[in-house]
This record gives structure tokens, C-alpha cells and sequence, in this order.
């Protein structure tokens, strides 16, 4: 077995590398999603989901540079390029949305979305023994099932 400089399988990182960059290319949509409804946002709630939204868009931009960063700290090259995430995000590309319901039920479809991925994470980086991507997609998965709740409650679900 090949390691890395941080001692893990490099067959794995590879594996693990490819997933984190399909993660990046679905926050990276998810996160131009979110600043689109923020802008675009119209009616009685504006205020609470204007200022909802950019605390999320915030948020999703540190998560996308701790997963860039986290590729690179496995020895890969983060994914750079819109085409690149336009084609391998699994959260669609969003336009046009004013409407806080329907911005807030494109919030939780997306969500279920990078659980799912970051669940697959979870257990690769588990076969790995890597930590370090363990720990980061933990602390996501827990952060983003509380705010799913959140979001569905406002939905009245």
C-alpha cells in the first residue's frame, strides 16, 4: 500500500479527493442558489428570509473552502471551474426565485441532497481512516439536519 505525506492509502485519497470535489460542485451551486434568493426575494417575509439567506450564503462559503482545502490536504486539486460544478452538481442550478416558499423548499431539497453526499463521505473517509475528512463531514451532517428542521418547520412540515 502507497500513503501520502499525511500517511493515508492514496488510492483512497483519490477516491475520497473525487467525492469531496462532487460535494464542492453541489455547494458551489447551492451557494449562488442561495445569494439569487437572497437578492431576488419579494413579499411579507423579506426582512426575516432576506437576513436568513445571507447568514446561509456565509455559511456555505466557509464550507466550500474547508472542502477545497480539505482536497488539497489530501493531495488533490479542488474543482475550479463553474462548468466543472454545473456538470457534476446534483442541486439544480436555480433562477429567478422570489418567492420565500418556494426559495425555502429548494433550501431543503438541496440539504437532503449534500446529507446524502456527505453521508457517502462519512463512510469513505471511515474505510480511509482519515479523520480529519471524517470530523468535517460529522460536524456538517449535524449542523445541516438542525437547520432542515428549521427550514421545514417554517414550512409548517
Amino acid at each position: 500500500m502507497s500513503t501520502n505525506f499525511i500517511g493515508l492509502d492514496t488510492v483512497k485519497t483519490q477516491e475520497l479527493s473525487d467525492a469531496l470535489n462532487d460535494l464542492l460542485s453541489n455547494y458551489q451551486i447551492f451557494y449562488m442558489n442561495v445569494r439569487g434568493y437572497h437578492w431576488n426575494i419579494k413579499g411579507e417575509n423579506f426582512f426575516e428570509l432576506h437576513a436568513k439567506f445571507e447568514e446561509l450564503y456565509d455559511d456555505l462559503l466557509l464550507k466550500i473552502d474547508e472542502v477545497a482545502e480539505r482536497v488539497l490536504t489530501l493531495g488533490h486539486r479542488p474543482a475550479h471551474a463553474y462548468s466543472t460544478y454545473i456538470e457534476r452538481s446534483e442541486v439544480p442550478e436555480r433562477k429567478d426565485v422570489h418567492d420565500g416558499k418556494t426559495a425555502v423548499e429548494n433550501i431543503v431539497e438541496s440539504f437532503a441532497k449534500l446529507i446524502g453526499k456527505q453521508r457517502e463521505l462519512l463512510h469513505l473517509a471511515g474505510d480511509a481512516d482519515d479523520e480529519g475528512t471524517s470530523a468535517l463531514m460529522s460536524d456538517y451532517i449535524s449542523q445541516q439536519e438542525k437547520l432542515v428542521w428549521m427550514y421545514r418547520s417554517y414550512l409548517g412540515q
